[in-house]
């Protein structure tokens, strides 16, 4: 049983975020659905809270109304071993939200994702730190990420 489950708060869109976030990632599933009765804040019927899983990775979401929004605060890393994962990902999370350096977008629900290929992280690690260094500075240059030119950048 997973111990820790990421909760995310929505205004009104948990349900629509979930089936939206399901339908991007393999290995995911919806597994519940809990609506508001008589005394809830919403509508009887509306969605309460959807609890779903992606790439075996649980989450809750909550129609808790609008006091709390998403900040870049918690971001959800998403790693990739090909750039064409890169770009599908990026592709389909960015829609309707907005594009940010290094690997980072929000999708249309304000939620922060850093889409970034696994290579990344061994190149920023190498124990050459010039190649270290010119990783960084390609990277600081991109909004997605780009493994051909980081690539590049560490072996010049």
């Amino acid at each position: 049983m997973q111990r820790i489950t990421p909760f995310l708060w929505f205004d009104d869109k948990a349900e629509e975020a979930m089936n939206f976030y399901t339908s991007i990632f393999e290995d995911s599933q919806i597994v519940s659905v809990t609506q508001y009765g008589e005394a809830g804040p919403a509508a009887k019927g509306t969605a309460m809270s959807a609890t779903f899983r992606l790439n075996g990775q649980e989450f809750i979401a909550l129609n808790g109304g609008p006091r709390f929004t998403f900040t870049e605060a918690i971001s959800l890393f998403v790693t990739c071993e090909t750039q064409q994962e890169v770009d599908e990902l990026w592709e389909k999370l960015s829609e309707g939200g907005e594009t940010q350096q290094c690997g980072w977008l929000k999708d249309k629900y304000g939620l922060s994702w850093q889409i970034v290929p696994t290579v990344l992280g061994e190149m920023l690690q190498d124990a050459d730190a010039e190649k270290s260094r010119r990783v960084m500075e390609a990277m600081l240059q991109m909004d997605r990420l780009d493994v051909q030119t980081l690539r590049q950048a560490y072996e010049q």
